[in-house]
């Protein structure tokens, strides 16, 4: 049968969200260098749940030292690995290779230094609930559904739990914090599933102070 949630996450559950950190991603690391992604993936990690780390170390060592059987995988009680780009002959080997930099991460303290979010998955990482907001209240059907901007907001406030209003204004003041580019504005909020432009005449920083703003 397959794997209860409770068992993913016991195996698997690290492993997974190290693999969640490649999407979209080239998984090029190797011995010398770490990818991206798994860069990204410290830099968050360390920040907001350093203990998962050697978690997600024994979780990948494990895999790669005893990938499903055939019995496993035909009762279903394995983690199908996505489709990263590597060959299977391949797999196994790069996973190890993940498992190296996390270890030597945690054991000689090499941790990414603060950067704004360099990936997909390290936007949605950092700013979940913007993530929510903007992918849920601003997808392309917005336009269909609410009379405007302002209205799309009056929305999520008044269906949102109050304590996530407040973790996402907190979210929207630390992303103007990190003093980015208007550019890189624009594609972070891109990346978190805005589909539609801003409002004129706003950048989207200044949307976003104007947001935080109305349901601060």
């Amino acid at each position: 049968m397959p794997l209860t949630p409770l068992e993913h996450d016991r195996k698997y559950g690290e492993l997974d969200e190290v693999m969640r950190a490649f999407l979209g991603q080239p998984a090029d690391d190797t011995d010398e260098k770490p990818s991206a992604a798994l860069t990204a993936y410290l830099r968050h990690t360390w920040h907001t749940r350093p203990w998962a780390l050697a978690v997600a170390e024994s979780q990948l060592r494990e895999y790669a030292r005893n990938p499903p059987g055939r019995l496993r995988v035909r009762l279903g009680e394995f983690y199908a690995l996505p489709d990263v780009g590597i060959a299977d002959a391949e797999i196994l080997d790069w996973l190890t290779v993940l498992a190296g930099h996390i270890q030597r991460s945690v054991e000689e303290g090499r941790v990414p230094p603060p950067a704004s979010p360099a990936t997909h998955w390290e936007w949605h990482a950092r700013f979940p609930e913007l993530g929510q907001f903007l992918g849920g209240w601003f997808s392309q059907d917005m336009p269909d559904e609410f009379d405007g901007h302002d209205a799309a907001v009056d929305d999520y406030t008044a269906t949102s739990d109050p304590a996530l209003v407040a973790r996402l204004v907190g979210e929207i003041r630390e992303l103007l914090a990190l003093g980015l580019d208007e550019s890189e504005y624009a594609v972070g909020v891109a990346e978190l599933g805005m589909e539609v432009d801003v409002p004129a005449p706003y950048t989207a920083s200044g949307w976003l102070a104007l947001v935080a703003a109305r349901i601060g």
